[in-house]
């Protein structure tokens, strides 16, 4: 089980048990880690103290019950307050407003559970958006909604503003910590990045409740789209890839660690397996076959999500968008999850066209960053690992009924590809 899975059972545990006493102690007990180590596990998934966390979950739902009916005084004494002064004192500190004045405002909205592990989908109007952005003086600008180009999906978590920034929003600041932190490194080193823009007041982002905004420029170029994929384009995104994986070498490590071998064997092949009526002889052999490789693997700080829509090409330039999900993993990870990326946006187009843009992309990162013999040899079961996941996380999720069928197709034919796979 990786540190994210865990965080995210006290998450799930800090929520169902507001009403009660909660210790660090006790969290770090049940997560199976010293105090000291779970205090700094739990900030870099959150961006908070877990203490503060907790506190500001209670005094969010807090005011939420007031909003529902409840009185001042039995608000806070269900969430833990002696009394209602402590609360307001409490709220005023948090969230630099007073309870009444965030009431009035319509902001004491239900509050989103909180959960690191899946992608965030939040209701933000433009309105809203337009009373957000006064703190960059930009409240009068055009507010456009963004759709993803090949799914026609509506972007949940951004919007346009104006022709040359995009507005973007979560409730996890550890996200949105992790992302600044990342684009302001490669930043420096000349690499094209959504670096925040600061506030009037010099602020790189500005919290709502439990909602937190950032501003950025929308770069120069345009977005890679997979089903446009030309010759070299594949050799292009694995050296481009390399690339940043050599920047990110040269980054401080401030990001969490995730074990895909646990995550796969714990959650994602039980669940996959499941869905794909897998045998219990293949699903031996494979995890047997990459717990073999995996502890040989070379890790560092990846970007997690480097699909083609989040390469930008300008024309001496390239960079990378959305490093909300940036962790430590093993690194090849990057090269596997792009490839896949080109699959599931052009499947049943021409699948052979696409084993020729994987091997593409490993041999464009192979040249710049140089593959282990191990790695070359876990990069087919590090493709499937992938897999694994996309079909264990989509089979939660009621939303994506369509997407997850795809993946199965999906899974299925590179099964049956394995051996084809492994000709890189």
């Amino acid at each position: 089980m990786d540190n994210r899975t865990i965080i995210q059972k006290s998450l799930d545990y800090i929520e169902d048990h507001l009403q009660t006493d909660i210790t660090a102690a006790e969290l770090a007990e049940m997560a199976g880690f010293s105090l000291f180590h779970y205090y700094r596990l739990f900030q870099q998934a959150t961006g908070l103290p877990v203490m503060q966390y907790i506190l500001r979950r209670r005094l969010l739902h807090g005011v939420y019950a007031m909003k529902q009916g409840s009185s001042k005084i039995d608000a806070a004494l269900a969430y833990g307050f002696d009394t209602y002064a402590g609360f307001y004192k409490a709220f005023c500190r948090e969230f630099g407003s007073t309870p009444s004045d965030f009431l009035e405002s319509s902001r004491a909205r239900r509050p989103y559970r909180i959960d690191i592990t899946k992608e965030e989908h939040m209701t933000i109007t433009h309105k809203k958006a337009a009373q957000i952005l006064q703190n960059w003086n930009m409240g009068d600008e055009t507010i456009t909604d963004i759709y993803y180009e090949v799914t026609g999906n509506k972007n949940d978590n951004a919007c346009y503003v104006g022709d040359g920034y995009v507005l973007k929003y979560t409730a996890n600041l550890g996200k949105l910590k992790k992302h600044i932190e990342v684009s302001e490194a490669l930043e420096s080193i000349g690499l094209l990045a959504a670096v925040p823009v600061t506030t009037i007041d010099g602020a790189q982002y500005v919290q709502e409740g439990e909602v937190y905004f950032y501003l950025t420029r929308r770069l120069p170029g345009e977005q890679m789209v997979s089903n446009r994929f030309g010759a070299g384009d594949g050799r292009f995104v694995g050296e481009i890839i390399g690339q940043l994986h050599l920047a990110l070498s040269k980054v401080e490590d401030f990001v969490s660690e995730a074990d895909l071998l646990a995550t796969v064997r714990d959650w994602a092949l039980p669940k996959a397996k499941a869905a794909l009526k897998l045998s219990d002889g293949f699903c031996g052999e494979y995890l047997d076959t990459f717990a073999a490789l995996y502890p040989d693997l070379p890790w560092q700080i990846i970007h997690r999500d480097p699909n083609p829509g989040n390469i930008i090409c300008a024309d001496d330039q390239w960079g990378f968008i959305d490093f909300e999900l940036a962790e430590r993993n093993v690194r090849i990870y990057d090269p596997c999850y792009a490839a896949t990326a080109v699959l599931s946006e052009t499947f049943g187009q021409n699948n052979d066209k696409w084993l020729e843009i994987y091997r593409d992309i490993i041999c464009g990162y192979d040249s710049v960053a140089h593959l282990t013999d191990k790695e070359r040899r876990a990069i087919p079961y590090v493709i499937l690992a992938n897999q694994f996941v996309c079909v264990a996380w989509f089979a939660e999720q009621d939303k994506y009924a369509e997407i997850l069928e795809t993946n199965k197709k999906m899974t299925a034919w590179l099964i049956e590809k394995l051996e084809e796979l492994k000709d890189i």
